[in-house]
C-alpha cells in the first residue's frame, strides 16, 4: 500500500520515528537498570539484615532488632513471628509482597528445612520510583514533541529549493524559447541535477513545439495560395450565365466548402502562435457577428436535411473574442450536430458569454463522453470517414483561449455542448 504523503510530512514522520525509538529504547532501558539495581540493593541489604538476626542466640533478640519498617516471620513461629499464608510459597530470596495498598520487598532464606521470610515497607522507595517513572515519560513525550518541531523546520528547510523548483518548472514561460535555464539557481546537489534534468527534458519539449508550430504555419501558408484560387473560381463561376440550377448548387457546395477550409487553416495558424502573437493582429468579433454569419451558412444545409434549425439570438453581449478560433468552435460544434442527427432539430442558444448547440441525434453514452474530446477518438456510432478530430480541434482551441465546453445528454436522446467564454476584450 502507497502512503500519499508529501515528502515534508514524511521528514517529519521519520523523525518523530526515530525519536520514538531511540528514546523510546532509552526509557525502557532506564525502567529494566532501576528495577534491576532496586531488586540487587535490597536483596543485599535484605540479606544481611537477615543474616545478622539469624546469627543471634534466640528468638528472644529477634523481637527488637528488625528495625521499624521490618517484619519478621518464620516456619512455626510463636506470635508475630507465624509464617503468614501469603508468605508460605514465596521463592528463596528476592520477592515483592502487596498486601492490600501497602507493598514490601521481601527476602526468603531456608536454613535447616525452615523459611524465614524479612519483609521491608517499599511505600517510600515506590513513592521515588513513581517519580523517576515520570520523569523519564515526561522527557520522553518533551523528545518526541521537539523532533516533531525540529523535523518539520529541516523539512521546510530541505524542501524550499524543490518547491522553488517545482514553481518555476510549472511557469508558462518555460516554454518560450529564450527561457532561461533552471540550473545555475541551485547548487551541485541533487536539487541541481533534478534542474539539469528539467532544462534537458523542457529544451527538447521547446524544440518539439517550435517544430510543431514552423510545421502548421508552413502548411497553412501553402494552402492558402489553392484555397484563393478555387475561391475566386468559384466567384467567376457564379457569376456565369451558363450555369443551369444544379451546376450552380454545386459551386456553391464547392464555395461553401472551399470557405471553411480558409476557416481552418486560420485556425490553425493562431494555434499556432502564442497569446502574446495574438495581441492586436487578430480579428475580433462579437458573439452574435459570429452566430449570425455561421447560422446563414449552415441553415441551408440542415433545412436541407429536414431537419428544424432553432436560433436563439438573445440579447447579444458586446463583449468581443479572437473571430476565428469562436467562429471554428461554433462552426465544428455546428457540423457536428448536422452529421450525427438524422430527424427532429437542431439549436443553437446564445448567452451573455458563452453559447450552447443542441441536438436530437444518436446521442453519446456517459462512458465515452470524456474520450470524444481526444484526437482520434469517435463514438460508438460514428459514421461516414471523419477521424475524430473535431472536437478535439474544439478542446484545444478552448483550453488556448481559456474557454471551457461541456458535454451532456438530452431526453429522449441526443447532445448538449455548452461553451463558456471568457472575455479577451471589450
Amino acid at each position: 500500500m502507497e502512503f500519499r504523503h508529501s515528502l515534508s510530512r514524511r521528514i517529519v514522520i521519520a523523525f518523530m520515528l526515530m525519536t520514538l525509538l531511540v528514546g523510546g529504547t532509552f526509557a525502557i532501558g532506564i525502567v529494566e537498570t532501576v528495577h534491576l539495581v532496586e531488586e540487587r540493593l535490597i536483596s543485599a541489604e535484605l540479606g544481611g539484615d537477615l543474616g545478622r538476626l539469624l546469627k543471634m542466640e534466640s528468638s528472644e533478640d529477634w523481637r527488637h532488632k528488625p528495625e521499624p519498617d521490618q517484619l519478621f516471620h518464620f516456619s512455626n513461629g510463636p506470635g508475630d513471628f507465624a509464617m503468614p499464608a501469603d508468605l508460605q510459597a514465596l521463592p528463596p530470596g528476592f520477592s515483592e509482597v502487596y498486601r492490600d495498598e501497602r507493598s514490601y520487598h521481601a527476602f526468603v532464606q531456608l536454613v535447616d528445612g525452615r523459611r524465614y521470610v524479612l519483609l521491608e515497607d517499599q511505600s517510600e522507595f515506590e513513592d521515588r520510583e513513581q517519580l523517576l517513572f515520570a520523569v523519564v515519560l515526561g522527557g520522553f513525550l518533551i523528545s518526541l514533541a521537539l523532533s516533531g518541531l525540529l523535523g518539520w523546520l529541516l523539512a521546510r528547510k530541505v524542501i524550499e529549493p524543490v518547491v522553488r523548483l517545482s514553481t518555476q518548472v510549472r511557469h508558462p514561460d518555460q516554454l518560450l524559447d529564450r527561457a532561461p535555464s533552471l540550473a545555475p539557481d541551485y547548487a551541485s546537489d541533487e536539487v541541481g541535477q533534478l534542474a539539469a534534468s528539467f532544462d534537458t527534458t523542457l529544451g527538447l519539449l521547446r524544440r518539439a513545439l517550435t517544430r510543431e508550430r514552423l510545421f502548421t504555419s508552413d502548411v497553412s501558408h501553402e494552402l492558402r495560395t489553392p484555397l484563393m484560387v478555387l475561391a475566386s473560381s468559384c466567384e467567376l463561376l457564379l457569376e456565369s450565365a451558363s450555369l443551369d440550377a444544379r451546376a450552380r448548387g454545386q459551386v456553391q457546395r464547392i464555395a461553401r466548402a472551399t470557405e471553411e477550409m480558409r476557416d481552418l487553416v486560420q485556425t490553425f495558424l493562431l494555434l499556432a502562435r502564442s497569446r502574446s502573437d495574438e495581441t492586436g493582429t487578430t480579428p475580433l468579433a462579437s458573439l452574435a457577428e459570429v452566430a449570425d454569419g455561421l447560422v446563414e451558412q449552415w441553415r441551408p444545409a440542415i433545412e436541407a436535411k429536414g431537419l428544424t434549425f432553432h436560433y436563439q439570438r438573445g440579447s447579444g453581449a458586446l463583449l468581443h473574442y479572437n473571430a476565428p478560433l469562436l467562429r471554428s468552435v461554433m462552426g465544428n460544434l455546428l457540423r457536428n450536430a448536422l452529421h450525427y442527427t438524422e430527424r427532429g432539430a437542431i439549436e443553437l442558444q446564445l448567452g451573455e458569454q458563452g453559447f450552447v448547440v443542441v441536438d436530437s441525434g444518436v446521442g453519446i453514452p456517459e462512458s465515452e463522453r470524456e474520450a470524444m474530446f481526444q484526437p482520434f477518438v469517435r463514438g460508438g456510432q460514428a459514421r461516414g470517414e471523419g477521424l475524430g478530430l473535431g472536437l478535439s480541434l474544439v478542446q484545444r482551441i478552448c483550453e488556448s483561449q481559456g474557454w471551457s465546453v461541456s458535454l451532456s445528454s438530452v431526453e429522449p436522446q441526443g447532445c448538449r455542448f455548452e461553451v463558456s467564454l471568457t472575455v479577451a476584450v471589450c
